[in-house]
């Protein structure tokens, strides 16, 4: 089980579950309408270093700082994070039409994910505390922010906090999965 912080600080953080994630997937001008495509994530993770973050903080927010720009961010890494009963059945991505492979829960396939051992993929199980159902990150699907919206809507948004242990697995877990030699 995942530990995790409840407690609400202003800066976004590594670690940082946010819920009802609008992620803007498009935007396009056709005839001078304005289409605006975007993909409502139930909950997604934070997976920006947080030493990078905490200097977009103290050099862009904090008022004991100078402005250094040279250290802002422009957007932040994100990954979403699905209920594992909706990856297990290939649901996850059903609300836009997206059918993807189910896995075999009770078999091989289905126990590498949750033990961690399927590269593409972080199992997660919550305190209850926290009412978020075993879930699992899938990597695949990253997908980045704009840095000061995340802040603004910060408070609105947070679920929790993955304490600083687990947040550094799921780190070199996604680091190891980017840097895979592709294979045809």
């Amino acid at each position: 089980m995942v530990k995790v912080k409840t407690t609400k600080v202003s800066r976004i953080s590594q670690g940082d579950i946010v819920k009802d994630f609008e992620h803007i997937e498009y935007v396009s001008e056709k005839s001078g309408n304005i289409e605006v495509s975007k993909i409502v994530f139930p909950l997604a993770i934070v997976l920006t270093q947080d030493c990078d973050l905490a200097q977009d903080y103290m050099y862009r927010w904090s008022k004991t700082s100078t402005k250094n720009e040279d250290k802002w961010l422009m957007s932040v890494i994100m990954a979403p994070i699905y209920n594992v009963e909706h990856v297990y059945t290939g649901e996850h991505l059903s609300d836009i039409g997206m059918s993807m492979t189910p896995i075999n829960r009770r078999r091989t396939p289905g126990d590498n994910l949750r033990k961690n051992e399927t590269p593409r993929y972080h199992y997660l199980e919550f305190p209850a505390s926290t009412a978020i159902p075993p879930s699992a990150i899938d990597f695949k699907h990253y997908f980045s922010a704009n840095v000061a919206y995340l802040k603004k809507h910060k408070s609105k948004l947070f679920a929790c906090q993955i304490s600083d242990l687990y947040r550094e697995d799921i780190s070199q877990r996604f680091a190891s999965y980017l840097s895979r030699i592709g294979l045809p």
